[in-house]
């Protein structure tokens, strides 16, 4: 084999390997994009994950690719051991569909008058078909089909290269001697093995054996270890993955390394113990690219069928492999594990299941604080604070995880979708940052024994009624992704600001008349400062719902449209809380309506105070 030939057989490798890896992506982008996160919902029987486990790989082309989502889904909770052993187990079995794909080159053209319908010219064909749709379609998913198609001609065309570059090996007696090696099942299995791990793919490498067997030297004696070996490299990246991950997602890791060792040993021992039963003539035969493929498919699910009784038992040992300890039991932070940043749609999900959760802690966090107003429980100030430290982690893990997310390849509503996170978790630690501020105060109050005024009171608990209704507006507009609640915050903010700056007014008298203490004012007005923040924040959470869903929205526009009041319901809703959250002042004028909402000689009601109404 001379260096022409061998540059020849490198540059079919690489066409080869690059066509995989581009059908591959546009397989999944043209199946949808919520393919992975189906594939991490429906696994309810282990029947039902091995059918979805073949599909999806068949699909993705890749059985590593799919083992290395279901280790993250294990490593963070959203699947279970036992419903990924079943996944597993048909994504070997899925992974087979690419050698039969390969085997069409094994197809000879015909005569002169078959030449149109020949395994070339039909390549050409799609290739041409896939170049048109690429070059001329509007739609995006015409456009995945078109590089599909171009992928698979490319992939076809790899194929080709490399079966005519080693196709002059089968007169080399130094080619074939070297071949004898592997008909020694160990050598084989551990060259295949090695082969695997180094390329990364048990489909490159069958379809790399399969080019190979264009030299007729490829006995099936020596393709049977060198496939099993092959099963087992391909184990390599998924190990390789669960580095870092927690036990659960190293035990998914293992499942697959034992399900193809065991799976391979089984089939080892019957295959040879036929051999020497039984006279297998084709053994020594000349191995074809579609002779492969069988060999590939049947000890897949040869394997299935063997180890489905025992999944049980390989549950159990990996559970061996990997101990549980009495701190696994204890929280963790998996979530956003970045083995899903390689597919975006599953990545969203979980940045959506985190920063709602990061959404309720926050909430949760000023809510309890505006309670110890009222009733201040040292126990219950511990909580805030430690609640405030897992907020504040959820910050950091979220922004990091969502930056590293927008450098990937994002469709147009996911890009959207991760601006609007990264645009929020920052109000959303601000909001719990001001719920210990509020705590603080509230300790403060405690210790000294200090308390407001009647009248003080009476506003501060009208004040804190209008930010409890804020805050389950600007939230329930978030995680619900709900326009119309959206649209209520930013009338309320501007009635709680102006809410707030009359009560200071008020209280300056108060304190000038001896009515109130000067300590006790800076304490009411470090309480207002609180509120106003906490309502801002609400409305730049609120804002990003509108953005998100209005693809012509621009705050600067839409505050500018609003203060000019060009929008007729933003003013009817200013009225509506105006009317709602009234404090009967000295200075204020008479609001239209008050008696009807109920409102009128709340100030001298202590009883109806929101101060003293615990939070949900």
């Amino acid at each position: 084999m001379d260096i022409v030939s061998v540059i020849t057989l490198l540059g079919g490798l690489a066409f080869f390997l690059f066509g995989m890896s581009l059908l591959g992506d546009s397989l999944k982008k043209v199946a949808g994009s919520r393919l992975e996160v189906f594939l991490a919902k429906l696994t309810s029987t282990h029947i039902r994950g091995i059918l979805l486990g073949t599909f999806v790989t068949a699909v993705i082309q890749s059985s590593s690719a799919t083992t290395v989502m279901v280790v993250g889904f294990v490593n963070s909770g959203v699947m279970k051991l036992s419903q990924a052993i079943g996944i597993i187990m048909g994504a070997n079995i899925g992974t087979t569909a690419t050698g039969w794909i390969l085997s069409l080159t094994d197809l000879q053209d015909g005569g002169t008058a078959a030449q149109l319908f020949s395994v070339s010219t039909i390549f050409a064909l799609i290739a041409l078909i896939g170049i048109i749709l690429y070059m001329t379609a509007h739609s995006t998913k015409k456009k995945n089909v078109g590089v599909i198609l171009l992928a698979f001609s490319i992939l076809m065309y790899g194929m080709q290269i490399m079966s005519g570059a080693v196709e002059p090996l089968k007169d080399s007696a130094e080619f074939i001697r070297v071949l004898t090696v592997f008909s020694n099942p160990i050598i084989g299995i551990l060259a295949g093995t090695l082969f695997t791990a180094v390329i990364q793919s048990s489909s490159a490498s069958v379809g790399i054996l399969q080019a190979l067997a264009v030299t007729g030297s490829i006995s099936y004696d020596m393709a049977v270890p060198l496939i099993l070996g092959m099963s087992i490299g391909a184990c390599a990246p998924v190990l390789v993955s669960s580095i870092g991950a927690n036990k659960n997602g190293r035990r998914a890791a293992f499942i697959y390394l034992y399900y193809n060792l065991f799976g391979s040993l089984a089939f080892m021992v019957v295959y040879y113990a036929a051999t020497r039963l039984f006279d297998l003539t084709f053994t020594s035969m000349a191995a074809t690219a579609v002779g492969i493929a069988i060999v590939n498919t049947v000890a897949k699910l040869f394997a299935t069928i063997v180890l489905l009784p025992f999944m049980g038992q390989l549950e159990k040992l990996v559970y061996l492999t990997f101990k549980s300890s009495p701190e696994d039991e204890e929280y963790e932070e998996n979530l956003l594990d970045e083995r899903f940043l390689n597919y975006p749609p599953l990545a969203i999900e979980q940045s959506n299941l985190t920063i709602t959760k990061m959404a309720e802690a926050a909430k949760k966090n000023i809510l309890q604080a505006i309670d110890l107003l009222a009733d201040y429980r040292p126990e219950s100030a511990e909580k805030i604070v430690n609640r405030e430290n897992v907020v504040d982690k959820y910050e950091d893990k979220l922004g990091t995880y969502l930056v590293k997310l927008s450098g990937k390849e994002l469709s147009h509503s996911e890009a959207r979708y991760s601006s609007k996170c990264l645009h929020s978790i920052t109000d959303l630690e601000r909001i719990s940052d001001h719920a210990v501020n509020v705590m603080e105060l509230a300790a403060e109050l405690h210790e000294k024994k200090l308390t407001f005024s009647a009248a003080a009171d009476t506003e501060l608990s009208i004040c804190i009624a209008a930010v409890r209704e804020i805050l389950d507006i600007a939230f329930g507009a978030f995680i619900s992704d709900d326009l119309e609640m959206a649209h209520r915050v930013e009338p309320l903010k501007q009635v709680i600001e102006e809410m707030a700056g009359a009560m200071k007014s008020s209280h300056i008298e108060r304190v000038q008349a001896g009515k109130c203490t000067l300590e006790l004012g800076f304490v009411f007005n470090d309480l207002l400062n609180n509120f106003e923040r906490v309502a801002d924040h609400c409305s730049n959470v609120a804002l990003s719902v509108i953005e998100m869903n209005d693809l012509s929205f621009e705050s600067h526009g839409y505050f500018r449209s609003l203060k000019s009041s060009q929008a007729e319901n933003y003013a009817e809703l200013v009225e509506e809380y105006k009317k709602k959250y009234y404090i009967r002042l000295p200075y204020q004028e008479e609001v239209p309506g008050l008696e009807e909402t109920g409102c009128a000689g709340f100030d001298s009601d202590y009883e109806k105070s929101a101060l003293h109404a615990p939070s949900a």
